[in-house]
Formats: C-alpha cells, sequence, structure tokens
C-alpha cells in the first residue's frame, strides 16, 4: 500500500468568517478518510503540536489545527503570541468555538473524507475540545488534561475562563478523558466530578488516568513528557477515533 502524505500551511474561515492560519495534514489516497481538529495547548501554536497533525495523517486521517493567535499575532513566534494572548486572558469561547466549527466545515467539504469529525485538544485546549463537543455537533472528542472544565481559575492566573461543566448536557457525542493522577488543574477531583457530571446525563465517555503523570505529560519536548503514560495514551486515542470516525 502507498505511504504518504501532505503536510501544508493553509488557511480557513473561523469565527465571524476571518480568514486565519491553520496547519492541515492528509494522506495521500482516495479516502474515504475520517477527520480531526487538533486544537493546540496555551503556547501556542508550535513545532511540538503540528507534529501531532502529521503524526493523525499517517494514522489516516486529514487533521486540521488552527491557529487560535491568528489575529493578535500574525507571524509571530508561538511562544511570544502565546504571551500576547494569555496576558489578554486567553481565547474567548465563542471565537473558540467559531474556529474549530470552520476548521470541521473546512475538513467535511474536502473531497477525500468521510464526513466525519474529531476534536482534540491539550491543556488548554482539552477544556476548548469540550467545550466545541457541547456546541457542535462532532462525532468524537478527547480531552487531553483539559484545566477548567471543572474549577475555577486560582486567583493571579490572567485567564479569563470559567468552569463549563454545566455543559455536560449539551455533550452530542463520545468523550476520551486522559489525565494524570499528578494533576492539580484538572486535580482526580475534578475529573470525578466531570465524570459524576457525565453519569448523571448519560453521556457516553470514557476515562483513563495515569500514575506518576501531571500536566502536560504527552509533551515529549517537556520536563513533563511520561513516555509510558504518553504510550498507552495514544493507543487510546487511536483506537478511540478508529471506532467513531472510521480508519
Amino acid at each position: 500500500m502507498y505511504d504518504g502524505m501532505l503536510a501544508e500551511t493553509t488557511a480557513i474561515n473561523g469565527h465571524g468568517g476571518d480568514l486565519i492560519e491553520a496547519y492541515c495534514a492528509r494522506p495521500l489516497g482516495p479516502g474515504p478518510f475520517g477527520s480531526v481538529v487538533v486544537i493546540h495547548h496555551l503556547p501556542g501554536y508550535d513545532a511540538a503540536t503540528k507534529e501531532i497533525v502529521r503524526r493523525f495523517a499517517t494514522l489516516g486521517y486529514v487533521a486540521v489545527m488552527p491557529n487560535l493567535y491568528s489575529r493578535e499575532a500574525p507571524g509571530a513566534r508561538p511562544d511570544d503570541a502565546a504571551a500576547l494572548v494569555r496576558a489578554q486572558g486567553g481565547v474567548p469561547d465563542d471565537r473558540l468555538v467559531g474556529d474549530v466549527g470552520g476548521a470541521a466545515a473546512y475538513l467535511r467539504a474536502l473531497p477525500n473524507t468521510n464526513g466525519k469529525v474529531g476534536v482534540i485538544g491539550y491543556c488548554s485546549g482539552g477544556r476548548q475540545s469540550f467545550l466545541a463537543a457541547t456546541s457542535l455537533s462532532l462525532d468524537a472528542a478527547v480531552d487531553c488534561y483539559g484545566a477548567f472544565v471543572v474549577g475555577a481559575v486560582p486567583e493571579g492566573m490572567p485567564l479569563k475562563v470559567g468552569p463549563i461543566v454545566d455543559r455536560t448536557h449539551l455533550l452530542n457525542c463520545p468523550l476520551l478523558g486522559l489525565f494524570g493522577s499528578e494533576d492539580k488543574y484538572p486535580s482526580p477531583e475534578h475529573v470525578q466530578e466531570l465524570r459524576q457530571a457525565l453519569e448523571v446525563a448519560g453521556k457516553t465517555y470514557e476515562f483513563h488516568s495515569y500514575d506518576d503523570a501531571g500536566h502536560g505529560f504527552f509533551a515529549s519536548d517537556r520536563p513533563s513528557y511520561r513516555p509510558a503514560a504518553a504510550t498507552e495514551g495514544w493507543q487510546r486515542i487511536e483506537e478511540f477515533f478508529a471506532r467513531y470516525l472510521g480508519a
């Protein structure tokens, strides 16, 4: 079987019809392929998250990552853009939903996709993945240690976001949650509160927590990286998306 992919910078229509930068990777083949919107973490639209986009292409998905900081810092280094957006309180929730919705529409319009779209996010992106899955018509969602789905932002943090667990009843697709047992945001207690909300709402979900892992255990370029947890976590993601998006 031919094995190849194309990865490139592109542009999509985001919230309010704004044209924003995005990074897309897709298998070179007729498909049809499932597709994934990748939401980058708070450090931004960086090389590590672009590598995740390419990994999904090797798994047989068309993936796209919108640059959520396109408006504030076009062309800026990821660290500089992240610092600017963090100081402004983060990405507004309504704009995030519009940008992910635009990314999903972009994927569905491609000729080699099967119409099924999942979303995945890490850190702040995990919360945003949950937000998107309670706001848009999607087929699967993955929350990788998303902070402040449950629990308020501590005093002194500049982020202007609030908990969104009260939106659980609006979740319209299966949810996979991957967490570190040594994380503080979300803590094991936060994860349990979200689990209880999902149970009460009768939603389809599966959660996995990993010992000796804290926040950012997927980040292979950071000291928080935990190879065993990340390896198993990726296996869970592959199985989950294969089940709901088609491999």
